[in-house]
């Protein structure tokens, strides 16, 4: 049996639904049991203190729709909707803002989508500003935005820079021709060479490029092209995502059902993106995410300071999530809560002066503890026995003894290897994180349908 039969069929075996982890508990156990009146002790409690913030706003709008998508999207071609939106975000802003610590700084800022561009100029530099009328910015601020090339004007990249943006998301997924079309989405690697450089001219300090794996019609040589093609603009970090297939959440999606590359073509490819970007000066970050070797990404991994949440890998974990926006997603270390995801609910409680939020989750010590192991898996690739036992009063390896007896497969097979401090994630072990992660997840045992996308 080759290594390739031998990665083959444990795939074979751990390609099983599971969460990507974003959250512990995941976001299907948040509940329309828990919104603003059982959420407004935990919010005014967390405006005690004076813990960081993160601010995410989530912009839904697209002119087109990309059949392998699953955000939380609104399709339109009428430019008018993005400022009744952005309207009603600086409701959202007054409203959130009258009850926040006002010595708490903001030390990262998120636009997402959707499409953040499909704002005009005006209304980026209107919603910045809005932004800044209610939340101090720390003078280091980390902030990212998710451009699509496709339709931005260097007018749009220079209202981001007076908006405060310094870092750039830019999703690619594929250049091959075919795949594009296959997917609906027309890119021209010029179009996006182009927006690079005038991020790059405009001061931008970080650029993000987004590929996915395992669409139509890709095959391990087509998407080499691909990454050669991406690493001549020299990005600062890519995320390499597995392509999800949930077309029971998103119907469009089955349009892609009777082309997608089988589970060996998707490992192959896997494979030979880790060797080119390790071979190209690029570490591995967790699970999906690849930074230059000086990359601060890079750098928390090394100091185990390296944090996770809805946004993917994060540097500045101890900040509080507050979200604005359609279907946004907030944290704090004892709650989760979700805004409406639909856009005449999230205006409606707006108009009446409510809360937007529909749904969210209390959690208990139990909670946080397994939160707190599964992110250490997820950012560290590794668990310390001893420092998890000090950080919350426990015996670790008593505490959960029953998971670690379960991982006796993981070590046979070679994912996982006991050390002195506890446990690590070998370098195969890594394309199975999520399944590693998944022994410690309390809910999904007693779950009788998981309605996740596959781990590999």
């Amino acid at each position: 049996m080759t290594a390739t039969d031998l990665e083959l069929d444990l795939v074979r075996k751990y390609n099983v639904p599971g969460p990507r982890y974003t959250s512990y508990p995941p976001a299907t156990k948040f509940t329309d049991e828990v919104q603003w009146p059982a959420l407004a002790d935990e919010m005014l409690a967390n405006n005690q203190t004076e813990r960081d913030l993160s601010l995410y706003f989530h912009i839904p709008f697209c002119q087109t729709l990309c059949w392998y998508c699953g955000c939380t999207t609104v399709i339109t071609t009428q430019q008018n909707q993005s400022a009744t939106y952005c309207g009603y975000l600086k409701k959202e802003l007054r409203q959130l803002g009258a009850v926040m610590n006002p010595r708490r700084k903001v030390t990262q800022l998120h636009w997402g989508g959707g499409t953040p561009t499909f704002m005009t100029p005006d209304e980026i530099r209107a919603l910045g500003a809005a932004t800044r009328e209610q939340f101090a910015f720390a003078s280091d601020i980390e902030a990212g935005v998710e451009i699509d090339p496709r339709r931005v004007t260097l007018e749009h990249l220079r209202a981001l820079r007076e908006a405060g943006f310094n870092r750039a998301s830019i999703g690619v997924q594929d250049f091959d021709p075919k795949v594009q079309l296959a997917v609906h989405r027309i890119q021209p690697y010029a179009q996006t060479k182009l927006v690079i450089n005038q991020l790059r001219t405009l001061g931008f300090e970080s650029i993000n490029i987004d590929l996915i794996y395992g669409l139509p019609h890709q095959t391990v040589e087509s998407f080499s092209r691909t990454l050669n093609a991406v690493l001549q603009l020299a990005p600062d970090r890519l995320a390499i995502f597995s392509y999800a297939h949930v077309p029971w959440i998103k119907p469009s999606q089955k349009i892609l059902t009777d082309m997608l590359p089988d589970t060996e073509t998707k490992l192959q490819i896997l494979q030979r993106t880790v060797q080119t970007l390790r071979a190209s000066g690029y570490v591995s970050i967790g699970m999906d995410h690849f930074a230059r070797r000086d990359d601060e990404l890079a750098l928390a991994q090394q100091e185990k300071t390296l944090h996770r949440n809805f946004q993917g890998y994060s540097t500045r974990g101890d900040a509080d999530i507050y979200s604005f926006g359609m279907s946004s997603i907030s944290q704090t270390p004892n709650a989760y809560w979700q805004n409406h995801k639909q856009l005449p609910d999230y205006y409606a409680a707006l108009d009446a002066g409510k809360s937007p939020i529909a749904r969210g989750y209390l959690l208990t010590e139990e909670d946080k503890l397994r939160r707190d192991t599964i992110m250490r898996l997820m950012c560290d690739l590794s668990l310390n026995f001893n420092e998890l036992s000090r950080k919350h009063g426990i015996n670790f390896a008593e505490y959960f003894g029953r998971e670690l007896a379960s991982l006796g497969d993981l070590e046979m097979d070679g994912l996982i290897c006991p050390t002195s401090l506890g446990l690590e994630v070998t370098p195969k072990g890594r394309f199975f994180i999520r399944n590693i992660a998944m022994r410690f997840d309390a809910y999904l045992p007693k779950e009788t349908e998981r309605r996740f996308s596959k781990t590999i």
